[in-house]
Parts: structure tokens; sequence; C-alpha cells
């Protein structure tokens, strides 16, 4: 949903070339087509389809004024960041990233995002010669440097809920009160998973991460979070026209290029049976190196790898959690039930684990801390028939729960089992 501010900068250095020349002609075309307005004004939304970059995949939009009398056409985009910023990283992680507006020229814009494969759209708006005054002279006064800075919110403010603001602004509130009130059957969980289903670590690394409040059903106006579907709702708003008649808000709409790549998908992938596949595949393959690990030293380090690996990487994961709920401002991933699965008790196992097969004093307390992490698991799941508790993370119970089970049985094996042998036995003559 947004470009870093460097690159962009850079790339507009560029000449545009043919991609240019033929945006021109698209657009010159478009402009011809519908009467100049008495202010000489014309306003469009632009719409990016998805890139391949994690922060491209969700598209991206912007306001284009046609300016004749200036003789100007600036894209003015809500989308801008620059990872070489001051402390950019810590406020990533605490989710306090600052993003900024500015216009560029709306020729080399458009020709940016042909050279990246990535379709571009325009629709032309319907706004009285008022309206159309108002969003230029504050979208310039946005674009000035002490406006032009805000703190970004992945959902609820980022550069596609912006230029959704700029247009209700001047329309007197007409686009939230067409869509505020009309269902999607969407959540913005629905959303992130299947525009990110390109990347299957990225998209579990989100699932994992994002808390209840991402799967709340979300209205139209929401949705528009989404450049895509902002392009999808506005052409069912309408507005009072020049005779006192409701005309559609969208007047003319154009494709100024086409990508040749592959469009996301509709609807997220059902991946639980890989992650229930995985989640077998460590619980069984702890249990059966097991079995084996107090006479063959591969199976013992084959159990080490998979249980302790396990542990570090389910202990991990709810420290993140935990930090992303109590110690940043992502507010989507508060209240994340997932906590239950991935839960920081787990690195409390790594030396019961290591002491195992050597049915030491640390190996004999991993059982009781390893049931303790597996009831917590199950907690997760008998949690769900309960009301509250609706959060969308059956794939990531797949993956746990069977895993931590794994474990607990090959922990209870080690410990009835014989101890590890040091050192061959000598037979006395």
């Amino acid at each position: 949903m947004s470009h870093g501010g460097a690159r962009v900068r850079r790339r507009l250095r560029h000449g545009a070339g043919l991609a240019t020349l033929v945006w021109l002609l698209a657009a010159g075309e478009a402009v011809a087509q519908s009467p100049s307005p008495p202010n000489g004004l014309q306003v469009f939304l632009m719409t990016f389809g998805p890139g391949r970059q994690v922060w491209e995949r969700f598209g991206h939009n912007a306001i284009w004024i046609h300016d004749p009398v200036e003789g100007s056409d600036e894209a003015y985009n809500y989308g801008l960041f620059d990872f070489h910023q001051e402390n950019f990283v810590l406020r990533f992680v605490r989710g306090q990233m600052w993003y900024w507006m500015a216009g560029f020229p709306a020729q080399q814009y458009v020709g940016q995002y042909e050279r990246d494969n990535r379709s571009v759209w325009v629709q032309e708006l319907e706004l009285a010669d008022t309206a159309k005054s108002a969003l230029q002279t504050f979208l310039r006064w946005n674009a000035e440097p002490d406006h032009r800075f805000y703190h970004y919110d992945y959902y609820r403010d980022n550069c596609s809920t912006r230029v959704r603001d700029a247009l209700d602004r001047v329309l007197g509130g007409a686009i939230h009160a067409q869509t505020n009130g009309v269902p999607t059957g969407t959540s913005y969980r629905f959303h992130t998973q299947r525009l990110t289903s390109n990347d299957a670590l990225v998209s579990t690394g989100l699932l994992l991460a994002l808390g209840e409040g991402v799967d709340r059903p979300i209205s139209a106006w929401e949705e528009m979070f989404l450049p895509l579907k902002m392009r999808e709702h506005v052409r069912k708003v309408t507005v009072i026209g020049a005779h006192g008649t409701r005309r559609p808000l969208v007047r003319s709409e154009r494709t100024l290029f086409a990508s040749t790549e592959t469009a996301p998908p509709e609807a997220p992938p059902s991946w639980l049976h890989w992650y229930l596949a995985i989640g077998l595949a460590i619980g069984t393959g702890a249990w059966a190196f097991a079995r084996r690990a107090g006479t063959v030293a591969a199976a013992r380090v084959g159990f080490l790898a998979i249980a302790a690996g396990w542990m570090v990487l389910a202990g991990v994961a709810g420290l993140v959690l935990a930090g992303l709920w109590g110690l940043t401002d992502h507010a989507m991933a508060y209240r994340n039930e997932n906590l239950l699965q991935m839960n920081p008790l787990a690195l409390l196992l790594i030396p019961g684990i290591f002491g195992a097969p050597r049915r030491s004093k640390l190996g004999r307390t991993a059982v009781p801390v390893a049931a303790a992490v597996l009831g917590l698991s199950v907690l997760g799941l008998l949690l769900k028939v309960l009301p509250g508790f609706d959060q969308a993370n059956g794939p990531i119970i797949a993956l746990a729960l069977p895993a931590h089970l794994g474990v607990v049985f090959a922990l209870r094996r080690l410990a009835q089992g014989p101890p590890v042998l040091t050192s061959p036995s000598r037979a006395s003559a």
C-alpha cells in the first residue's frame, strides 16, 4: 500500500520514455472526452495494482488533479516512507511508523508503475467546481512540510484511507454516508491472507501475529483500506449534480496499463491441511526419535533437533506476540489467542529437553513443563466454544497442538527408558 520515498524520488529522475507517451495519449483522450468545467480542474482517482514486494501486495492509489490553467498535473501520494529515515526499524517495531504525502508529476508517476509491471487505472470523479478547488487547496496544504507527516496504521489510517478521507471531506461526507453501513462479508484478516498468499512464510507470520481485531466483519467504508476495493466501492457512490439530480461519483474510467502478472486470489487459500501435516510431522518425529535416543546417537541428535528446535520457535514466537501486545502500538496484534499456542513458557523446556535422554534432574522436570505447554494449547482449542474467542487461528492450532503433544509423549518415553550410555561397557576378565 506504500512506496519508499527515496525509491520514488530516485525513479522520478528517469525519463518515462514510451510509457509516458502512451499515458499522455490515453489521458489526453480521456480529458478530451469530458467537457472541461468552468474552473478547468479535473479530478481523477488513480489506482495501481499489486506489486511483488510485500508492501506492494495491497496495491496503491493517489489523487490526480489536472489543472489546465496552471498547466499542471499533480498526483498526490500518501504512501511515502524511507527505509533510511531516523529510527526506522525502531518505529516499525513499535508500530509508530511515520509516513508522508507529496505531489508528483502524474505522467512520470504512471510511468514508474508501468516499468514495475503494475496495472494502472484512472477514474474521473464528478465533483462540483467548489469541491475541486477545495480539494486542490487541501492537498497543497497537506503536502507542506509542516502538514505532510502522519502516524501510519496498516488498516485504519493508511495511504488509501487518506485518499478516501480527502475525497469524502470535500463531498460533505457522502462516501462515508453511503458505505459505512454496507457489509462486505470480509475482514481485515481475509484480505491480508489472500494478498500475501504468494509468500507462505509472510502469510504465516501475519496469521500468527495478528489478533482478534482483524477478524471482525468490516464495512465497505473500512474495506477501502485497500485501493482496489476503493476503486470498486466509489462506483456505487452518487452525488448531487449541477441540476440537483443524483449522478454517479465516477464520471468515466480507463485502464492506462494492464499488468501481465497473475492477479491475487479473490479469497485466501485453505492451507489448514499443510499446517496440520507439519505439526504432525514435528510431533511424530520427536516421539519416534525419542524411542531410540537412549541407545542410538543419531536418534538422540534427531530428538534434540526437533524437540528443542520446536520449543525455541514456540517460545520466541510467544515472546514476540507478548511484546506486540504489551509493548507496542500495533493495536491489531492485541488480544492474540495464539499466545496459548506459542507461549514463552516453552523456553523453560530447553534445558530439560537436553537433559531428558540422560534422565537428569532437569530432564525429569521437563515432562510437567511440557504438559503445561500442551495444556495451554488444548485450552486455546476448547475456548473456541465460548463467545468472544472467535479469532481465526485454526491453522496455528493445527500446527502447534500435535507438535506439543508429540514432545510430551517423547519426553515421557525418555523418562521411562534407560539413561543414555556415555561410553561402552567393559566386561571383566
